[in-house]
């Protein structure tokens, strides 16, 4: 009940102060430019749809005082217009390895997404999913983006994120199947690569075109505040770097370090003396060719003692591999991805091997088909998807 209850006022609240819902593919209308300027097919970026999120979702050049209101005011600079859209995704998924052999899942997910433009050189993006496999998950990405600190090629974002978006985007990618690698968590851990709050800063050094990223956050995801208010469920925080280095126009290699401590909670979800001591480590490369695109991680997580039980040091390997084929470059109608992922853990239930065929089909530059086939080596199983996503 408190979830529908949540879900009305949701939409009551949209339909009362937003007057006209120009969507996120509003940024196409305002600029007069096409999906593919910033998408290879949608939801992935392509390089100038990552540098425009980092622009704070504003093209200098086309920028016009009637697209804001300021009143007058030097200091406000707001949109005119609320920039929303909605995400709709839905699967048909036959898989041999659970009891429900054929599953309709429809909607898989259902987000509201805004992004724009707060003030020059500030940006924010947030998604709310409104359902997400049934339930109302709420906000996953959620932050405030500082670009050009001081006139340098700083930016400073503020919030939640995912902290392998470094490496690779988990919500860009075109396949069903994840990169599982960054959403694993080891024994009683509750510290992975996806999901957490804190702050990244980002900067680039021109003349090598190198870029270094680094990040302070929570390490305990985004789950509800704890019984004393707080986000973070103990004192530690947990830091990130990535240095990327550009070879040529084609190809980029970088490493990432991260590291963090966690503490055992008791019944009453407050932090312990066990500790776990979490580090990652490993190589990434991207490059592309042609009509190929490659991105490949090797990272390595190594666990103090993940089990809070006095326990043994528990390694982790983890292997993440997408080749994507652009038949037509960025007018394909078609797209193919082929993804591979690999962990192998001394903790045994952490073990995945899986290789993945998919293949998109753009019915309209925001409404595409997918027919993905994967097997599970690891389980010895196979799972095909069929599924729909669009953005209006």
């Amino acid at each position: 009940m408190k979830k529908t209850r949540l879900f009305l006022l949701i939409i009551m609240v949209v339909f009362l102060t937003v007057q006209n819902i120009y969507a996120i593919p509003a940024f196409a209308r305002r600029y007069k430019i096409s999906c593919t300027t910033c998408h290879d097919p949608f939801p992935r970026l392509k390089p100038y749809g990552d540098d425009f999120a980092g622009n704070g979702f504003v093209l200098d050049e086309e920028e016009r005082a009637r697209d804001y209101v300021s009143a007058g005011d030097d200091l406000m600079w707001l949109n005119r217009d609320s920039p929303l859209a909605v995400r709709f995704d839905a699967y048909a998924i036959p898989d041999d390895n659970t009891a429900v052999k054929n599953d309709l899942e429809a909607p898989w997910g259902v987000k509201l997404m805004s992004g724009g433009s707060l003030y020059k050189n500030i940006g924010y993006y947030f998604y709310m999913y409104l359902s997400e496999r049934g339930e109302v998950a709420g906000l996953e990405d959620a932050y405030i983006h500082f670009n050009n600190i001081k006139g340098l090629e700083m930016d400073l974002m503020v919030g939640q994120f995912q902290t392998c978006d470094p490496l690779m985007k988990r919500e860009l990618r075109l396949s069903f199947e994840d990169y599982m690698i960054y959403k694993t968590k080891i024994g009683n851990s509750n510290t992975d690569l996806a999901y957490d709050r804190g702050i990244i800063l980002t900067y680039g050094v021109e003349k090598t075109g190198t870029d270094i990223v680094a990040m302070v956050v929570n390490g305990n995801g985004i789950p509800e505040a704890g019984p004393e208010k707080m986000f973070d469920d103990d004192k530690y925080k947990n830091f990130g770097l990535r240095v990327a280095q550009g070879v040529g126009e084609n190809l980029g290699i970088g490493g990432f370090v991260y590291y963090g401590k966690e503490a055992k909670l008791d019944m009453a979800e407050m932090p312990t003396d066990m500790t776990n001591e979490i580090l990652y480590y490993g190589p990434d490369l991207n490059m592309v060719y042609d009509r190929f695109a490659f991105t490949g991680q090797l990272l390595f997580r190594q666990d103090s003692d993940p089990l809070f039980m006095n326990g043994d040091e528990v390694m982790t390997n983890g292997v993440v591999a997408e080749l994507i084929f652009s038949p037509n470059y960025d007018r394909s109608r078609f797209y193919y991805t082929f993804l591979y992922n690999r962990i192998d853990s001394d903790w045994d239930p952490a073990d995945y091997h899986s290789a993945t065929v998919s293949a998109t089909y753009l019915i309209s530059r925001n409404l595409r088909l997918i027919g993905e086939y994967t097997m599970d080596m690891e389980q010895e199983s196979n799972r095909f998807v069929l599924g729909l996503n669009t953005g209006f």
